[in-house]
């Protein structure tokens, strides 16, 4: 069985196929879809199902967990817990945008969802598709990347089409991402003032600091 293709428009994307992706995210499907780097993995974080579906999908370790999308920075609240003022620095300079940062996960989240590590990564995308998704959904997204675990990331559908299309049921053709590189993960899970950079990406690391220095 072969992906269901679905085109939406980049910027202006259609309400009426927004709100069809979220219905199959509400009975545990999951869905390709563009993010502001890379195509992505899009379930319902709270269907463990789902969730372990990814895991098969990827061939991913059960030991990574998995980014969420969320639509602002209220919604990274609701999702999070023991949090200082470095959350609320980084949100204002880089979200929407290609920064990841990892918090303690509140207790609305699973454990399972955050791969029985008790943290979570949260990130605004900078692009209109998912956040219109997650804003129908009405829950954060997960957002790991749409490719076979050890494959280069996709930037464009037919990509994921080539590696995944058999295994999911929907990818969201959403045109090319409009970034090559990933995002920038900020780990910020061990308490006030604590921060160090697990990955540079699209956000140079001076600019992290830059901002948390002050």
């Amino acid at each position: 069985m072969s992906a269901e293709i679905l085109k939406i428009h980049p910027d202006e994307p259609e309400p009426d196929r927004v709100q069809y992706v979220a219905s199959c995210l509400r009975t545990g499907k999951v869905v390709g879809m563009p993010t502001d780097t890379f195509y992505g993995l899009a379930v319902d974080p709270v269907n463990l199902r789902a969730v372990e579906r990814i895991y098969e999908i990827k061939s991913r370790l059960k030991h990574k967990p998995l980014s969420l999308l969320v639509a602002d920075v209220a919604q990274a609240y609701e999702l999070s817990r023991d949090l200082g003022t470095n959350l609320d620095r980084l949100a204002e300079r880089f979200w929407p945008g290609p920064l990841t940062v990892i918090v303690k996960a509140s207790s609305r989240l699973p454990l399972r969802s955050t791969a029985n590590t008790g943290n979570v990564a949260l990130r605004v995308p900078d692009a209109a598709i998912p956040r219109a998704v997650v804003e129908a959904f009405g829950l954060p997204i997960t957002a790991t990347s749409a490719n076979l675990a050890g494959t280069p990331e996709c930037t464009n559908a037919a990509c994921v089409r080539d590696q995944l299309a058999d295994r999911i049921p929907l990818l969201v053709d959403g045109g090319p991402t409009g970034r090559s590189l990933p995002t920038t993960i900020v780990d910020l899970s061990e308490g006030e003032g604590v921060w160090r950079i697990l990955r540079e990406g699209a956000i140079p690391t001076y600019e992290i600091a830059l901002v948390l220095q002050h």
